[in-house]
């Protein structure tokens, strides 16, 4: 029997990956991403309930600009998280689970989260 041919290296950029894989890879980003950024949260926190200069500081780098798109990373991030769990409890209970339905959710998703960060951008940046 010849041996199969196996590739070096896996190259990430040709491999088809259908709309519910990229929406369960992103679910899994956006909460490794809320959870690095957790003890940031609590430290912007602690720092502006410690006293109103602290508070002041942290208004004003909210307030940067830079500092805006962070925060609308992150609502992006807690958006699609949200949506793409409750797609995945309703795949747990078997709503959705044929391959047409799974698509549509995973579209459902990926707009749902899409308008919630534009309606963020556009309370933070108008």
């Amino acid at each position: 029997m010849k041996p199969i041919e196996r590739p070096v290296y896996l190259n990430l950029l040709r491999i088809h990956l259908p709309l519910p894989g990229w929406v369960s890879i992103l679910y899994r980003l956006s909460g490794a991403l809320l959870f690095a950024v957790l003890p940031l949260g609590v430290w912007a926190l602690s720092v502006s309930l410690a006293d109103e200069a602290g508070f002041r500081r942290v208004a004003d780098g909210v307030a940067h600009p830079l500092g805006r798109l962070f925060l609308l990373f992150l609502i992006w991030a807690f958006a699609h998280h949200l949506f793409a769990g409750l797609r995945h409890l309703a795949l747990d209970v078997d709503w959705g689970v044929d391959l047409p339905r799974a698509r549509q959710s995973s579209l459902a998703v990926l707009l749902a989260a899409g308008l919630v960060t534009l309606l963020a951008a556009w309370g933070l940046f108008a």
